[in-house]
Parts: structure tokens; sequence; C-alpha cells
């Protein structure tokens, strides 16, 4: 019994045949750009993040965490879930995703992307383990 993989099909400029993107691959390029983004410190929500942490330690980044996309003939709708980085504007960093990723699926893949939801699950706030461990360090003794 074969299986099916969900597929986008688009015919070539010459139209002398057709080519098969996979919505996996669609899914890939729009979480590299993302990921690209400045002020984005993560994809996913807190379930998938610690499944990445451990894809991570075992050298397996799953470039899809945090990617949905919807594809149709022609057309791609994509959410996004992302970590921002503190302090940088929410708005703007979803913006320039929205951007980031637009541009790359129409660039690479060659379809027009109709909508880009994303959606901040969370805010990472930048820690100074060091410090703080020689800190509670000293009081400690």
């Amino acid at each position: 019994m074969a299986t099916s993989v969900p597929s986008t099909t688009a015919l070539t400029a010459a139209g002398t045949g057709t080519t098969v993107i996979v919505d996996s691959v669609i899914a890939k390029v729009a979480g590299i750009a993302a990921r690209d983004v400045t002020g984005v410190y993560a994809l996913g929500g807190g379930a998938a993040r610690a499944l990445g942490a451990i894809r991570d330690a075992m050298n397996q980044t799953d470039l899809t965490q945090g990617v949905s996309v919807e594809v149709g003939e022609t057309q791609v709708a994509v959410d996004i879930s992302i970590v921002a980085e503190y302090p940088m504007a929410l708005q703007t960093i979803a913006d320039n995703v929205r951007d980031a990723v637009s541009t790359a699926i129409r660039d690479l893949i060659g379809m027009q992307v109709t909508e880009v939801n994303v959606t901040v699950n969370d805010v990472h706030i930048p820690s100074e383990d060091d410090d703080d461990t020689a800190d509670s360090t000293s009081r400690l003794q």
C-alpha cells in the first residue's frame, strides 16, 4: 500500500513537466528564514522547545519546529510560534518575521504567501548565570 506525501505541484515555466515540493520543505524554508530574524531567540512553544533542546544536543536540529504550513496549488499560509528576545519590540520582531518568511518562500519556492501568522509564546531574558553563580557562592561561604 502506497503512502501519501503532502506536496505542492507547480508547472515549470516551459510547461514540459512538473516540480513537486513537499510541504515539509516549505516549512523548513520558513523556519530558517524566521530563525535568521534579529530578536528571534527560538521557534516553538514550551514542549516543542524542550524536545528541540534534546535534538540540538544530538546535533539533529529540527528546522520546522514551531512552523506549520497550509499549502494550496499556488499559495501558502504559514503559522509560526516564536520566543522573542527581551527588550526588543515584539511587533517589530513579528513584522520582520513576516517579511523574511514571505520573501524566502516567494524567492526560493516561487509560491504566493497569503498570510504569515506569528505567535509570540515567550520572551527570553538574557541571564548572567556566571555572575549570579559567583555571587551566590560567595554568599554561601
